[in-house]
């Protein structure tokens, strides 16, 4: 990917250097193991994260952990967030005024270890996620090294494909579909709501496919073996596939990410396009 020449966001919030508290008791804590064991198990995140909607707990003041030294490959790693968050600005500055809309950026933290969000406590063992409730995307960058090492899935697109995915629930959020998804959760079996969650994430790669295809077109980014990278990791973090390296066996009723083919087949139709109405999976007859 040609990120070195790219702008960096101004809209990076550095919490490497501050820890919470390790006493820390909410219900954040709970959210986030939840959210964990959806990401890696197949229950599903999106019915504890969004709690963050309507709930706003007050939360005690991170502890400075002293001034944080980054290693010269974490300032790299960095960086390269800081050019794909600006990236993706671009792209849905680009794409909400297309539509007639005005794109609220969001703020991407940074962290080190644990972090307090308006969703709750989180370690960087969960992952990458969006808050709906504070409107930020949360990455630790040790993530990093396991989705080059433990899901296979090196490169730095693939890299830039995780952002996007987040980003890509930010979108969501700013056009209330997330919101329209989270009601239904009152009115759906758990198994009848997996698959509105299947959805809902299989939009957020085809957004992320969109990006990918805007970016190249404005600043061209793409360099050869870039798509095959993002789509090694969309087949790699496949609910299936996380399902039988977890526990040996699948559970499609279990699903709320979608299985690989379906990750990958959604991405390459937001890359294919560049169109954010080709991204309808929610009437979508078959996935």
């Amino acid at each position: 990917m040609r990120w070195e020449r790219g702008r960096r966001s101004s809209n990076v919030e550095d919490r490497r250097s501050s820890r919470v508290p390790r006493g820390v008791k909410s219900g954040g804590i709970g959210i986030l193991l939840l959210a964990l064991v959806g990401m890696f198990f197949g229950i599903n995140p999106l019915t504890v994260l969004n709690v963050g909607n309507t709930i706003q707990e007050k939360l005690p003041a991170p502890q400075s952990a002293g001034p944080y030294q980054p290693t010269a490959e974490e300032q790299k790693q960095a960086e390269f967030i800081a050019v794909v968050l600006a990236d993706t600005e671009d792209v849905w500055n680009q794409v909400f005024r297309e539509n007639g809309g005005t794109y609220q950026e969001p703020t991407l933290v940074l962290f080190s270890g644990s972090v307090q969000s308006a969703c709750g406590y989180a370690q960087a063992a969960m992952g990458p996620f969006y808050c709906p409730g504070d409107r930020k995307v949360y990455l630790d960058l040790s993530f990093y090294r396991d989705l080059q090492v433990k899901m296979n899935s090196p490169g730095d697109f693939a890299r830039a494909y995780v952002v996007a995915h987040e980003i890509g629930h930010h979108v969501q959020k700013l056009l209330g579909i997330s919101d329209k998804v989270h009601e239904l959760q009152q009115r759906l079996s758990k198994n009848d709501y997996n698959k509105v969650s299947v959805r809902l994430e299989l939009q957020a790669d085809c957004f992320a496919g969109v990006w990918t295809n805007r970016a190249d077109q404005i600043r061209g980014i793409l360099e050869p073996g870039d798509i095959e990278e993002a789509l090694n990791a969309a087949s790699n973090i496949g609910d299936d596939r996380l399902q039988k390296q977890a526990r040996g066996y699948v559970t499609p009723d279990s699903f709320t990410h979608g299985s690989s083919a379906q990750r990958v087949r959604w991405f390459t139709q937001g890359y294919k396009s560049g169109d954010m109405n080709s991204c309808d999976t929610f009437n979508a007859q078959n996935l």
